[in-house]
């Protein structure tokens, strides 16, 4: 039977995404800061899921992961779905460093867990949700545009020491554009707003495929596409909303 372990399904994308797999026979791992959602989770299928409550930033996260691993009894495939981002064009520090926090140092702790794990175990799959904001610096949102920019790069890193290692490790980089979660729940204007259970589907889908880079949807992959063609100049004048 086909373990994953999921962090941050206790809502949004990665509650999407456990539903799918779910569906399909997986036997889960959840983890998460709150304790009582995820015991509501677990409530939904007792026979598959099993809970760790754990946060990202703290130090013995890596420990709590690896403890959720094994009440699974191993893990297939990791999906990391916890990260944090503000449109933030006063420059409040606390707000750029909890970022930060969050979507850098936890990043890191969570994926690097995996790898070793994988490692040892002789392989397996690391996904990661990052965002079509790390393609270019958005000054409504500068933390968080440049942490998902360095989760892309760090992954292309893990990618290139599992091939030196000769590990077989596959990888999978999830970059979806404004999704209908708790996280957009601010009162401020998002376009081309996507549904979490749609998206959930398709990222289901991609992982099932081992699909190495996916951008979620179509516009979204238009607009990348052509965010990448404009040069510098042009970019830093370019007007955006931010409410």
């Amino acid at each position: 039977m086909k373990k994953a372990i999921i962090i941050g399904a206790t809502s949004g994308i990665g509650q999407e995404v456990a539903k799918c797999l779910l569906l399909d026979g997986w036997q889960i791992g959840v983890a998460g800061r709150r304790q009582s959602a995820l015991e509501n989770l677990q409530r939904a299928a007792p026979d598959q899921i099993q809970i760790q409550a754990l946060d990202v930033t703290q130090e013995d996260a890596g420990e709590k992961l690896n403890m959720l691993i094994d009440k699974v009894g191993g893990m297939d495939l990791f999906l990391l779905s916890s990260g944090i981002g503000f449109q933030n064009t006063n420059l409040n520090m606390e707000v750029e460093l909890n970022t930060a926090y969050t979507n850098v140092e936890g990043f890191i702790r969570m994926v690097d867990t995996a790898f070793i794990y994988f490692r040892k175990s002789g392989g397996g799959h690391l996904a990661v949700i990052s965002s079509i904001a790390g393609t270019k610096g958005l000054g409504v949102a500068p933390a968080y545009s440049a942490t998902k920019r360095f989760q892309n790069t760090y992954i292309d890193a893990l990618e290139q020491l599992s091939y030196l290692q000769k590990l077989n490790i596959r990888f999978t980089d999830i970059r979806p554009g404004f999704v209908a979660t708790d996280l957009l729940n601010d009162g401020k204007h998002y376009p081309l707003l996507m549904d979490a259970a749609k998206v959930g589907r398709h990222i289901a889908w991609s992982l099932e495929r081992k699909q190495r880079i996916v951008v979620i949807d179509w516009r979204y992959r238009i607009l990348v596409f052509f965010w990448k063609m404009i040069p510098r100049w042009m970019w830093k004048r370019l007007p955006v909303k931010t409410n």
